[in-house]
């Protein structure tokens, strides 16, 4: 199922129930109004979201409305424990390491980033990311990923090494709800990454992914396990052929910088727009997008 989260003057927003083809919604009052009340009693109240997605793709949902991506929050506004992990090594067979961010404000799938004026060299990371259930303390991979109970896109604006925002795309769904493309606990799906409206990278989430998500939530439920409602992301992907391109701009500059011995491509700049959307082989788009823009930078008063 596909569940997002609309703007109602909170900072949790409404939860609502998606369509599949991402047309229609339906608020989930009926059930739960937040997203983390579901995580927290998932066993009794994800049945009952999936008895009403059933019915809005059967067209039997009363109340159903148009889907508008740009009404939505992220689908977990914010979170207690955000984490972004590095699970496709580089060229240089990078180690894995885990970021802590601060998940108190998720920045909306639609919208601008405006980083203040001091700030350079601004890049945007492109990959996939979960929301968890309960994890114990020392879960095994396999068991940990049982944890995963919603899949999500995710774009972090960085600069440098710091991550200064969030974004996922509006919609989070469940593993089964991708088939096939979901196994063991990693999604074979292509990202496509466009930044300036030209393409950056069209990669395949799978292929270079040497940490799955299980592996990822293992690590960090080692010594005090995870509460339900952390997010782990998986990002930048990147993919072991180079012609399918890139999903940041640091990668691709370090590549034309082994190449032709100086990087060429620029940093983002002030109006560059940002567009992240995965898809399945029957090119089929189940997440959603995010389209986000760099405003200039605020004028002192």
């Amino acid at each position: 199922m596909k569940l997002a989260s609309y703007r109602d003057g909170s900072r949790d927003g409404q939860l609502v129930v998606v369509s599949r083809d991402l047309t229609q919604a339906h608020y989930a009052s009926g059930i739960a109004s937040r997203l983390q009340q579901v995580l927290e009693d998932w066993n009794f109240l994800a049945p009952q979201l999936q008895t009403l997605y059933d019915e809005l793709n059967a067209h039997r949902a009363r109340h159903a409305f148009p889907f508008d991506a740009a009404q939505c929050l992220a689908p977990l506004p914010r979170t207690h424990r955000w984490v972004s992990a590095t699970a496709y090594p580089g060229a240089a067979g990078d180690p894995l390491v885990l970021e802590h961010g601060a998940g108190d404000a998720f920045a909306p799938p639609c919208g601008a980033w405006s980083p203040a004026a001091d700030v350079s060299a601004l890049d945007c990371a492109a990959g996939l990311a979960v929301i968890t259930g309960d994890v114990a303390p020392g879960a095994l991979p396999e068991q940990a990923g049982e944890g995963v109970r919603l899949l999500m896109c995710a774009l972090v604006l960085r600069s440098g090494r710091e991550t200064l925002d969030a974004a996922f795309g509006p919609v989070a769904v469940t593993p089964d709800d991708l088939g096939d493309a979901w196994r063991g606990a990693r999604a074979a799906l292509t990202l496509q990454v466009l930044v300036r409206g030209r393409k950056l990278g069209l990669c395949e989430t799978d292929a270079g992914m040497a940490h799955d998500f299980g592996g990822l939530i293992a690590q960090l439920a080692r010594h005090r396990g995870i509460a339900a409602g952390s997010v782990i992301g998986a990002l930048p992907v990147r993919s072991p052929d180079a012609a399918r391109g890139y999903c940041s701009l640091a990668d691709k500059r370090d590549a034309e910088a082994r190449r032709d011995g100086a990087p060429t491509t620029d940093w983002l700049q002030p109006g560059d727009a940002l567009h992240v959307e995965a898809r399945m082989a029957d090119g089929e788009r189940p997440l959603g997008a995010i389209t986000r823009e760099l405003a200039a930078p605020p004028v002192a008063a």
